[in-house]
C-alpha cells in the first residue's frame, strides 16, 4: 500500500498538465479555478484537464501508430469516447454497455476492440452484427459460441486470441492477469495457446488476425511488459500472424514517492522487444489508466473534523468509497490538498474518510493536510481520473458525482450529477 509521503505542497507530477497556482495560492486547471468549479457544480466533483487527455492520446498514437486503442474501462462517457477517437485512437470495450456508449459517441464499429472473459451469446451477436473491428477471444467456449452464431447467421468474427504468457506483473493480485493461474486467456505453458490458435485459424467462423495479452494493471516494471511482448512475438512469428497486441496496464504515480514510466517509454520498450524478435506483425496496444488518471481529480467538501486525543484526527468529506473504491479494493494510496491554498505546507496528518456506513470507507489512511483545515473547506485528491467514475456506485443511495472537462478557461459539464429522482427510476412501484 502506497502512502502519502510529504508534508510540503502536493507534488507537481501528480497534477494535470495545465495546472496553475495563483500568487494567492489558489489552484486552477485548464484555466478554471477549482473552488469556483466546486461552487458551481457541487461536490463531490470529477474534474478533467481536457488538453491533458488529448495530449496522452496523441502520445499513444505517435508511439504505437493507428490502431492503438483506448481502454474505456478506465473512464468512459460519451465525451471521453469522442475525444479519444478524435485524437486517432480506437476504443477497447468489454461489455454491451461500453459498446453502446462508444457507438452513441459516433465511434465506428470497425474502430472497436471487444474484450471480456465471459462474453454472452447476445454480446457476441451484437458485436458481430455491428461489424466490430476486433473480438478478443478468451476461451474455447467462446470459440464454440462464435461458431454456433456463424452456423445460424453466416457472420464471421474478426478476432484476436487472448494469450496468457506466464509473466508476473508485480502488481496487486486483484489486477494481475498475466500469470498462468488466471481467469483470462489461453495459457502458453500448458499448450492451450497453440491449440486455440490452430483451432481458430481453421474455423470458418473466425478471421484470425493475431494475438493479444494483458499481464495486469498499474504495472511499473517495463521489463515485465517487455518480457510479455517477447513471448507474444515468438508465438506470432511461429504462426505468421499479422497483428500482435501487447494490451495495456502501464502504471501511474498516485503519491509523491512514486514515479512511473511514460507512454512513450513503455511503447519504445515493447516495440524494441518485438523488433528484436524480427517479426513483421503490426504491434497494437490498449492504454487506459495512463491516458486518463493524472488528467483527473476529485473535489470534496469537508463536513466533519473529529479529533480523538492521542489516537488520530478523522476528517470526513461528502464522498468516499462510492466515488473512489480503489483504497478499499487495493489499499491504494493518494495525496490530498486544499485548492484555495494549494501552495501551503501540509504538516498535519489525518485520516481522510468518506460518509458511508463502513469503517473501511477510507480515502487516505495517512493524509497530510494544512494545519488550518476547517469544516467547509474544499479538499481535492489528484490522480482520480481512472477507475473513480468507472467504479462509482450508489451505495447508501448517494447520487453519483458530475464530471466536468476544463480547457482554455472554459468548463463543460459532460456527465450531470445524479438526482434523488434518478435513484428509484428502475424500481417497480
Amino acid at each position: 500500500m502506497a502512502l502519502a509521503s510529504a508534508t510540503g505542497p502536493v507534488p507537481r507530477h501528480l497534477l494535470p498538465d495545465n495546472t496553475e497556482i495563483s500568487p494567492e495560492g489558489r489552484m486552477s486547471v485548464g484555466g478554471v479555478d477549482l473552488v469556483e468549479l466546486a461552487a458551481e457544480f457541487g461536490t463531490p466533483l470529477f474534474v478533467y484537464d481536457e488538453e491533458h487527455l488529448r495530449s496522452r492520446c496523441r502520445e499513444a498514437v505517435q508511439v504505437f501508430g493507428p490502431g492503438v486503442a483506448y481502454a474505456t474501462k478506465a473512464f468512459l462517457c460519451v465525451a471521453m469516447a469522442k475525444l479519444a477517437h478524435e485524437e486517432g485512437m480506437h476504443l477497447d470495450v468489454a461489455t454491451l454497455g461500453e459498446l453502446h456508449v462508444a457507438r452513441a459517441a459516433g465511434v465506428p464499429p470497425s474502430d472497436l476492440v471487444f474484450h471480456g472473459n465471459n462474453k454472452s451469446g447476445a454480446e457476441l451477436v451484437a458485436a458481430m452484427q455491428a461489424g466490430v473491428g476486433r473480438i478478443v477471444i478468451d476461451s474455447f467456449d467462446e470459440i464454440a459460441r462464435i461458431e454456433a452464431i456463424h452456423a445460424d447467421t453466416g457472420l464471421i468474427a474478426r478476432a484476436l486470441l487472448r494469450i496468457t504468457p506466464g509473466v508476473e506483473a508485480h502488481t496487486h493480485e486483484f489486477i494481475a492477469t498475466g500469470q498462468d493461474d488466471s481467469k483470462f486467456g489461453f495459457t502458453v505453458s500448458t499448450g492451450l495457446a497453440d491449440k486455440a490458435i490452430q483451432q481458430a485459424s481453421t474455423s470458418p467462423a473466425i478471421e484470425l488476425l493475431g494475438i493479444h495479452a494483458h499481464i495486469g494493471s498499474q504495472v511499473f516494471r517495463i521489463d515485465s511488459m517487455r518480457q510479455s511482448a517477447a513471448v507474444l512475438a515468438e508465438i506470432s512469428q511461429r504462426f505468421n500472424l499479422p497483428e500482435l497486441s501487447v494490451g495495456g496496464g502501464l502504471g501511474v504515480a498516485y503519491v509523491g514517492s512514486e514515479e512511473a514510466p511514460t507512454i512513450s517509454q513503455w511503447g519504445r520498450s515493447v516495440l524494441e522487444a518485438t523488433g528484436d524478435a524480427g517479426i513483421d506483425a503490426t504491434v497494437l496496444a490498449e492504454p487506459g489508466r495512463s491516458i486518463v488518471a493524472t488528467a483527473g481529480m476529485t473535489i470534496y467538501q469537508v463536513g466533519t473534523i473529529k479529533e480523538l486525543e492521542d489516537i488520530r484526527t478523522y476528517v470526513a468529506v461528502d464522498g468516499g468509497m462510492s466515488d473512489n473504491p480503489r483504497p478499499v479494493l487495493y489499499g491504494s494510496g493518494y495525496e490530498t490538498f486544499v485548492p484555495d491554498r494549494a501552495d501551503a505546507d501540509r504538516p498535519e496528518q489525518i485520516r481522510l474518510v468518506g460518509k458511508h456506513c463502513e469503517s473501511g470507507d477510507i480515502i487516505i489512511r495517512e493524509a497530510n493536510v494544512p494545519a488550518d483545515l476547517v469544516v467547509d473547506d474544499f479538499l481535492a485528491t489528484p490522480v482520480t481520473g481512472a477507475y473513480g467514475h468507472s467504479l462509482a456506485s450508489n451505495y447508501n443511495k448517494v447520487t453519483r458525482p458530475a464530471v466536468v472537462f476544463v480547457s482554455h478557461g472554459n468548463a463543460r459539464l459532460v456527465v450531470r450529477r445524479e438526482t434523488l429522482d434518478d435513484l428509484p427510476r428502475l424500481d417497480i412501484l
